[in-house]
């Protein structure tokens, strides 16, 4: 089976790994030159870092990026405040537990993040196909044709990835619902700044009012800023060049102090909150900006398209070792309300603005995510507090090793809490019940492939059963 990937961002590489560690042949169009080189999705959550445990990049993505710098409001030359930005959306600051390996927000610029993934794509065997733009596509019963401006390619599947005026999206006749969140436009860019002090998220203004800013936030491993400028309904668009911007620092801030240079990288645009009506149209499916799009608030947009891919990739897996295709089925009805409900907070999130109570953190986090309810979650004794569906936390074991070290890899994993041994031709760890999995006694505890638990059961039947379910054969899984 071969699956076309159109778009080579952080979805599209994360699918692209995610097939080519388990063997699936795949090819990643894009229609750049090169990878995108801007910082726009600059933060990645707790539950994306876990993913990128799990991909083997979490080394080079923290070597990369550090924790969320404070934020430093300023009028005219002199600091106002200083504050942590958990202190500013108003949650609690998180430290490492050994359910949470990674509870910081990381920042890291996405052209970093994107040569990460590159780069583990290529360890796999894997090559981006640049200059490739898909322009349309023909599927029937048993594949899909994908027309390129290098000519056709066949494939079994074709997701796109590839942002928001996603060219499959469009081709596919999908609803694309919503509209824009505010009147407000938004110009974002790269830029080298002189003039400023301190590791920051830099909140310049002539006289304190926020609603007028110029931002500059310093990027972790790199001399440049990304510079974001919120423009009011009326306000006059400025340029799109070096210039444009430093009269509108200088116009907002009554300063000449800071010169912006070696611009690289600008766009404007409007916030929208879209949805696709559906992520799977046969042999057709969406994943990230492709699929839904949002508020910036919060930075959800990049973690939620990673989870994506990262929920599809094993399923196309699957299907390729010879599970039934309706597995595909379930991409859409776990993503889809979860895509719906970041939508809702990201435009909560972008209203309220700074200081206002915010939702709780595991919603920004992404740790809460669930598929409780869904077509792949089991429960045969829902009495405890861990439930089908939930993320599978992170845990100590008395050897030294974490519970994310035996769930890393292509494989399921069963988890066993005092019950009688039971061999399933999977890793399986035999566990004391205890507080982070609170599962009656006797359990076996079954986890996906991207660290979602799939049944919980005390009868090995159940465990077996969707194992068969969802097409996982021993000798596919052993190791």
């Amino acid at each position: 089976m071969t699956v076309v990937i159109a778009g080579a961002g952080p979805t599209g590489l994360t699918l692209a790994i995610e097939l080519a560690r388990r063997g699936v042949p795949c090819r990643v169009l894009d229609k750049a030159a090169t990878l995108f080189p801007g910082s726009r999705g600059k933060g990645l959550q707790p539950r994306t870092l876990e993913v990128f445990d799990d991909l083997g990049v979490i080394g080079a993505v923290l070597a990369a990026g550090e924790p969320f710098p404070p934020m430093r409001l300023y009028r005219g030359a002199d600091v106002v405040w200083e504050k942590p930005i958990y202190e500013l959306l108003g949650l609690p600051e998180l430290e490492p537990t050994p359910t949470v390996p990674y509870p910081y927000t990381w920042l890291i610029p996405q052209w970093r993040t994107d040569q990460i993934l590159a780069a583990r794509f290529a360890q796999l065997g894997g090559v981006i196909e640049f200059d490739t733009e898909v322009t349309g596509f023909d599927q029937g019963a048993d594949g899909v044709t994908v027309h390129t401006n290098r000519g056709p390619v066949c494939a079994e599947y074709l997701v796109g990835a590839d942002g928001g005026r996603s060219t499959v999206r469009k081709m596919s006749g999908v609803e694309f619902l919503g509209g824009a969140l505010t009147e407000e436009r938004i110009v974002v860019g790269d830029v080298r700044a002189t003039g400023l002090d301190g590791r920051c998220c830099h909140l310049l203004t002539r006289d304190g009012d926020q609603a007028r800013r110029f931002s500059l936030w310093n990027l972790p491993g790199s001399d440049h800023y990304q510079f974001v400028v919120t423009m009011a309904p009326g306000d006059e668009i400025p340029a799109l060049t070096l210039e444009g911007m430093q009269a509108v620092l200088e116009r907002r801030t009554g300063r000449t102090d800071i010169v912006l240079s070696d611009l690289r990288w600008i766009s404007l645009y409007r916030v929208n909150l879209l949805m696709a009506q559906h992520f799977r149209m046969g042999r057709v499916l969406l994943a990230g900006d492709a699929a839904h799009v949002h508020s910036p608030a919060g930075g959800q947009g990049v973690n939620t398209g990673v989870q994506d891919a990262y929920n599809l990739g094993w399923k196309l897996a699957a299907v390729s070792a010879g599970a039934p295709g309706a597995l595909l089925d379930s991409y859409e009805a776990e993503r889809l309300p979860v895509a719906a409900e970041v939508l809702q907070l990201s435009g909560l999130l972008h209203r309220q603005g700074f200081g206002a109570t915010a939702p709780a953190p595991a919603a920004i986090h992404q740790l809460d995510i669930n598929y409780r309810g869904g077509p792949l979650a089991v429960d045969t004794d829902p009495s405890g507090a861990l439930r089908a569906g939930d993320r599978a936390p992170d845990g100590l074991l008395p050897d030294g090793r974490r519970l994310f070290d035996v769930f890393r890899g292509p494989h399921w994993t069963v988890l066993q809490f005092g019950s009688d041994p039971v061999d399933f031709g999977i890793p399986q760890v035999r566990l004391a019940p205890n507080a982070d999995y609170d599962v009656p006694v006797g359990s076996h505890v079954l986890v996906r492939p991207d660290g979602y638990v799939g049944a919980i059961s005390t009868r090995a039947d159940v465990i077996r059963d969707q194992l068969r379910q969802t097409g996982q054969a021993p000798a596919a899984i052993s190791g």
